[in-house]
């Protein structure tokens, strides 16, 4: 049933904004979730939080004039209770159907899309180099960009096409034109906004070595090679070839003080290597990858932060809320880090989660090998992104 096929409940329901209810969550808030998707969906994604409680009971069980007491068992108590759905019509009935039996529930306006929507920047705060560095954060999947802004310039690395008018916006804000967009790799989990940001008057850029993979626009961007550098303000953004996760993989050095590796390397875990070759080709790209961290990212010094592309629920925030740490900090807490090719090998290919959701389309669409309107894109790019090689982190192992 689509959402404006709902009726309006009898009882009026208030709504609840995404944003405050991740507030809360991060505030450690108790807060109490029935998710009314259906099940596959809700086993897919969900929100989470160590102070969340969820449940899921799928919307067609309140169809019914009269909710079943065996429903209603199912459904916790919350304080209030917060409903939701996949874009909110659902869940709007769903509460109006608890409130007429005593429930205390609000409603997530907008739905898991609305959670969606959520996208943060946060200050680096130990970046060091020229200008400010500020990381962007997308709770629901994961994805994490940066903005590099510097004596009236800034670059965006790894744009979300969802959040093109954002970057230009806080650009504006910050009081600096937007000059570059620069995408590590070809992404599995987020459709890139380079291309729409290219259109806009933003240079994008987008690694030479992704040519290979038959990138039909790459003609019309700029290619970044090993070596090269790019001015922004008074800051240098230095290309790092960083191959194992895709042949393409490229890391960005901003500043000198943070290399944005793409998904090379996270602060819990390391790159799966198997979205471009599959699992025949994992082992060598695994063994490209740890050729890869050897030789051109850890011999940076100790001092420099690593930035990913995302984080996951294992993944633990700096005191100043990034998802950043030092190169040194992660070679002393990732032992995948200090072992031996064939044990880092072994290591990554024990335990890889599922493939991120969509991943074939979202691929032929970041290579211009297809298109998607922008809700199409949206949509593609729900759930979790699964670019580590490892569910649980790898630091303190």
């Amino acid at each position: 049933m689509d959402p404006e096929e709902f009726p309006t409940p009898d009882v009026e329901v208030d709504e609840l904004d995404p944003a405050t209810l991740k507030q809360r969550i991060d505030d450690g808030e108790s807060v109490t979730i029935l998710d009314t998707r259906m099940e596959s969906d809700f086993d897919e994604w969900h929100i989470e939080g160590e102070s969340v409680t969820i449940a899921n009971v799928p919307y067609f069980n309140f169809l019914d004039d009269e909710v079943d007491d065996e429903v209603l068992d199912q459904v916790p108590e919350g304080d209030p209770l917060v409903v939701l759905c996949a874009k909110g019509g659902a869940s709007e009935y769903a509460a109006g159907k608890l409130a007429e039996n005593g429930r205390d529930v609000v409603h997530l306006d907008d739905g898991m899309n609305g959670w969606a929507r959520i996208y943060e920047r946060e200050e680096v705060s130990r970046y060091d180099g020229p200008g400010t560095l500020y990381q962007y954060q997308r709770p629901s999947s994961g994805c994490l960009g940066y903005l590099l802004v510097s004596d009236g310039e800034a670059a965006i690395v790894d744009p979300l096409r969802a959040f093109t008018d954002r970057y230009l916006d806080d650009a504006d804000e910050l009081g600096a034109d937007l000059t570059y967009a620069f995408d590590t790799h070809i992404h599995a989990d987020h459709i890139s906004g380079v291309r729409e940001l290219d259109d806009r008057g933003v240079t994008g850029v987008i690694p030479e070595q992704s040519r290979q993979r038959g990138v039909t626009y790459i003609d019309d961007l700029e290619t970044a090679d090993d070596g090269d550098t790019y001015a922004v303000g008074d800051a240098t953004v230095e290309t790092i070839y960083t191959p194992g996760h895709t042949s393409g993989m490229t890391s960005y050095l901003l500043g000198e003080s943070l290399l944005a590796t793409g998904d090379g390397l996270f602060v819990e875990s390391v790159a799966r290597p198997d979205l471009e070759e599959g699992d025949e080709g994992a082992p060598d790209a695994a063994r490209e990858l740890y050729e890869t961290l050897q030789t051109k990212v850890l011999p940076l010094d100790d001092d420099v932060l690593i930035g990913g592309a995302h984080f996951s629920d294992a993944a633990e925030p700096a005191e100043d809320g990034t998802y950043t740490a030092p190169i040194g900090q992660l070679e002393e807490e990732m032992d995948a880090l200090t072992m031996d090719e064939e044990d880092f090998v072994d290591l990554i290919l024990s335990d890889m989660p599922p493939r991120p959701a969509n991943y074939v389309d979202i691929i032929a669409t970041n290579l211009g090998q297809q298109t998607a309107d922008d809700e199409e894109a949206f949509t593609l790019e729900l759930g979790p992104n699964n670019c580590a090689a490892s569910q649980d982190a790898l630091t303190g192992d």
